[in-house]
């Protein structure tokens, strides 16, 4: 394995033993990927070139669809993206409120060196970068302030005119926060810059400063995303990556709104087609239930027939390119190979490097991974997560700290139901499982 730092393998093996899909570093011990790397490393120089993109994940719990989105998001930063994951929820986040997935979109907004919100440090890095190139082309004076801002300004009007034609407030609240900025009104300032963002509840005050009124709503939130993508195009960011994950919750919400979230989906990819949002990666995550069933995706035609994919061949001749994008999920042996990944990878931080690789070898990690699907019901989709936690906090941890312990002898392996999150206990759930009172 490379070198990797101990802040980045801390940060993974932590998030291991909490039983939670790291935020990064997924490409330390991801298994079962590569035929998607280069169909979608085409995307990434597509979005670099001024495109835009679209997939849609398909799987079932556990096939690693979240695993699958962060480690894309990765590759997108690397590649210079800036990314955004967006729980969709029937309370929080509701798809057809498009003003609502903005601001859940800029709230989680992180580039390569910033963490979210980056939103702020997005639009300060595109006005040096304005001011950068007024400078080289000497349209004013470094030392005339008022004469760089007013070519600063200029040149701002230039490239947000698309933008400004159809949502005149983006363009608008970003002069405001420059105004403020200049004049040192640093609460005027973030009170525009969560404005920009879709915050509701904007003081008052600040909103007349940036000559803007009232709340972002559905109609703006499109346009708020345009000038996002202009803005990160301009400071060095070529794209935007935005996952919708989770967004099977649709099928659970009442009809009409499950409706209106489908034609939302529709829309925005039909914006994509279009041409309107240059930069723009979105990828959906989704169950077959919700791609296949009338719950989901087939209650609205147009949208069924922009997602069709054909999946009647075998897993192993599936199209990376296509729309569609499905996960197989794990079989023993993919998941005794991410085990022994997520061994080395903390055998190069331990305390005792040479009896983790004894007493956790390729042997006994094959023996874990058969017990926990075991204890599952055989379900190995279901059981990377129980799997890995029971890998770090049960087996390597104890490893590592205890001279003595050796998993074989003092640890038997069990699953119980509390270890299980609740979409976990449904996957293994058996008809056998429920008790009839029959006369």
């Amino acid at each position: 394995m490379t070198h990797v730092s101990a802040a980045r393998r801390r940060e993974v093996v932590d998030a291991l033993r909490r039983g939670t899909v790291p935020q990064t570093g997924l490409d330390l011990f991801a298994v079962g990927l590569d035929q998607f790397i280069r169909a979608l490393d085409d995307d990434l120089d597509t979005i670099k070139q001024g495109g835009a993109a679209f997939h849609a994940i398909r799987g079932e719990y556990g096939s690693g669809k979240t695993f699958f989105a962060r480690w894309l998001a990765e590759r997108a930063k690397r590649a210079g993206l800036a990314t955004s994951e967006v729980q969709i929820s029937e309370t929080e986040t509701p798809l057809h409120r498009l003003e609502t997935v903005y601001r859940r979109m800029t709230e989680r907004l992180t580039t390569s060196t910033h963490r979210a919100s980056a939103l702020r440090p997005i639009i300060d890095s595109w006005f040096y970068t304005l001011e950068e190139e007024v400078l080289e082309a000497n349209e004013a004076e470094e030392d005339d302030a008022n004469a760089v801002a007013e070519a600063v300004d200029r040149l701002m009007e230039d490239r947000l005119g698309v933008v400004a034609r159809t949502t005149p407030a983006f363009a608008s609240a970003l002069r405001g926060y420059r105004k403020a900025r200049r004049a040192g009104d640093a609460a005027t300032a973030e009170a525009v810059v969560a404005w920009i963002g879709g915050q509701k509840s904007v003081a008052a005050t600040a909103r007349r400063a940036a000559g803007v009124r009232g709340d972002l709503d559905h109609f703006a939130a499109l346009g708020f995303l345009q000038g996002l993508l202009t803005v990160l195009r301009d400071c060095g960011h070529p794209g935007l990556l935005v996952v919708f994950d989770e967004i099977e919750t649709l099928q659970r919400v009442r009809g009409d709104v499950r409706e209106k979230g489908l034609n939302a989906l529709r829309q925005l990819l039909d914006e994509i087609d279009a041409g309107r949002f240059p930069g723009l990666f979105l990828v959906i995550t989704g169950t077959p239930a919700f791609f296949d069933g009338q719950q989901g995706v087939q209650r609205l035609p147009p949208l069924a027939q922009r997602l069709s994919t054909d999946f009647t061949a075998e897993a192993r001749f599936d199209n990376p390119r296509a729309v569609q994008l499905r996960l197989a999920g794990f079989d023993l042996a993919l998941l005794g190979e991410l085990g022994r990944n997520v061994r080395d990878l903390y055998a190069g931080g331990a305390t005792s490097p040479d009896r983790i690789s004894a007493r956790v070898n390729d042997a006994y990690i094959d023996e874990l991974a058969a017990a926990v699907t075991g204890g599952l019901g055989g379900r190995v989709g279901v059981a990377p997560r129980v799997f890995l936690r029971k890998l770090v906090q049960d087996v390597l941890d104890r490893v590592d700290e205890h001279d003595d312990f050796d998993p074989r002898v003092h640890y038997p392996i069990t699953v119980t139901p509390a270890e299980l999150s609740e979409q976990e206990r449904n996957a293994i759930a058996s008809p056998d499982d429920i008790d009839l009172d029959l006369p």
